[in-house]
């Protein structure tokens, strides 16, 4: 039992149906002749045998030549070629037997080589042709249930990745953060809470809603990130200075939602925030040459700390590939003596 269980499923199929090729020459001999003869027997075995040999060595050269990984055109050219040369050797190989062992059959007798090569070649290419199209039709079936298979799990993966871009957004001490300022401004400045309120949704919305957008226009983000500094100015006060350097013109060119807000949160998380004194974030958009820049500019130094925010900062980088590959770049780094500056550079969308 455990010989046969190691017993590969294309020989299961090479076995069942060579073996019922010679079920059904046999049947059809038993049928329709007076007796099944000693050589007719032979003459089936050599037919199965030579199809077992001649297939299993058709397939080996069908994967060293890797006709399957090309295009269709090639393949029906490959196969039909592949399918004429084993034909033809199928029936010298099986002329050559016969003869040897003096098996032919009535008028094969008075036929010359030549026509019953011809014959057998044409009768070889039927039943070679056919073991093509089964051989075709199931790897053509499998590479289709793999792919839909590697489709699944890569939206799986992908659905995934998005739960933890969206996780990515908003850093929840954030969002508790400005739950407390709110509450302490309720009954303090009733107005202020109720606008506080207002931006810390339109902040959520606007979290939720990235992963079905993918690109929005930089002046659509530029209000989540305001809406953003607003808050953390509840928590930080006079601690956080904020300062926007944007070109009008770039408002309108398309950036990937809540990446600016995601490098500003990375910003207070790791550099105001680390400050006694807290300090300064400085937003410049403009046109250089011919790409879009933006800075984020922020008190503070790396430290270090360049993979601290290790998901925020890859995914950017991560992001920007993906949509503009090599048109596109992301830097992070330490500049003058005490100052952190991220940059983003992305082709300019006319």
């Amino acid at each position: 039992m455990s010989v046969l269980s190691n017993v590969s499923k294309y020989w299961w199929c090479q076995i069942i149906g060579w073996g019922a090729n010679a079920a059904v020459s046999l049947f059809f001999a038993w049928t329709y002749r007076d007796s099944v003869t000693p050589e007719f027997v032979q003459r089936v075995m050599i037919v199965v045998g030579l199809g077992l040999i001649l297939t299993h060595l058709m397939r080996e050269l069908i994967i060293r030549l890797k006709v399957l990984q090309k295009n269709f055109d090639k393949q029906v050219i490959y196969f039909i070629s592949i399918t004429i040369g084993f034909a033809t050797l199928y029936s010298f190989f099986m002329l050559i037997c016969w003869r040897e062992l003096n098996l032919f059959e009535g008028r094969e007798k008075n036929y010359s080589l030549l026509r019953l090569m011809i014959g057998g070649t044409f009768n070889s290419f039927i039943t070679l042709l056919v073991w093509n199209l089964i051989y075709f039709m199931y790897h053509y079936v499998e590479k289709n249930r793999t792919e839909q298979f590697d489709k699944l799990r890569m939206e799986a993966l992908i659905k995934e990745l998005e739960l933890k871009t969206i996780k990515s957004h908003i850093n929840p001490h954030f969002i508790f953060n400005s739950l407390n300022s709110i509450r302490a401004l309720v009954d303090e400045n009733p107005g202020r809470a109720r606008t506080a309120i207002t931006e810390l949704s339109n902040i959520l919305r606007s979290s939720m809603q990235a992963e079905k957008l993918e690109t929005v226009p930089l002046e659509k983000e530029l209000a989540i990130v305001k809406d953003y500094l607003a808050l953390e100015q509840m928590r930080f006060e006079e601690r956080l200075r904020i300062n926007f350097d944007i070109d009008e013109d770039t408002l309108d060119q398309p950036i990937p939602p809540m990446m600016l807000q995601t490098l500003v949160e990375n910003a207070i998380k790791h550099g105001i925030s680390k400050q006694v004194n807290g300090g300064e974030i400085k937003i410049t958009s403009d046109f250089v040459g011919d790409h879009h820049e933006i800075i984020i500019r922020n008190t503070g130094r790396l430290n270090g700390h360049r993979n601290e925010d290790g998901f925020g900062l890859q995914s950017t980088q991560d992001r920007l590939s993906l949509m503009y590959g090599n048109k596109a770049s992301f830097q992070i780094t330490d500049i003058d003596h005490n100052a952190v500056e991220a940059k983003l550079i992305m082709p300019i969308e006319s």
